[in-house]
């Protein structure tokens, strides 16, 4: 019986050093997993913070976007508002310069009767002055 009470004892001596080991490893193993938790934890923080940088510099981007968008359809029209003045002013040009090269024929031609009636003044004043001429030749030989 006493042997068999050492034995016991020695057994619940292993079984006891044996729980003592198997807390311990999952003291250790528990203790290694909370550590894991943490870093898990911290990691997914930085994904999370990452993920809301790239979202809030998806937003900026997009309204960027629309912005720069805003102000090309603005300059297209102002381009477009630019592009028909431009055909008014040319359609005017050019209503102008047929104005101007009708006015150059019209002063032409006045130049050219102008000249003309020159012409035949000056002819003129020629045959009055020789008139004259002979008049104050006979003039001077009556008296």
């Amino acid at each position: 019986v006493a042997m068999e009470t050492v034995s016991l004892e020695h057994q619940i001596q292993s079984v006891q050093r044996h729980i003592a080991f198997l807390k311990k490893e999952q003291m250790e193993l528990l203790h290694d997993l909370h550590l894991e938790i943490l870093r898990l934890q911290k990691h997914c923080s930085e994904l999370t913070h990452d993920l809301e940088m790239k979202e809030l510099e998806a937003r900026q981007q997009d309204v960027l976007d629309r912005e720069l968008e805003e102000k090309c359809r603005a300059m297209e029209a102002q381009l477009q508002e630019k592009e028909k003045d431009n055909l008014e002013l040319r359609k005017e040009l050019k209503h102008k310069e047929t104005l101007v090269a009708a006015l150059r024929s019209s002063l032409r031609s006045k130049e050219r009767r102008f000249l003309e009636e020159l012409k035949r003044r000056s002819h003129r004043v020629t045959i009055l002055d020789t008139e004259l001429q002979k008049q104050t030749e006979a003039a001077a030989y009556l008296s």
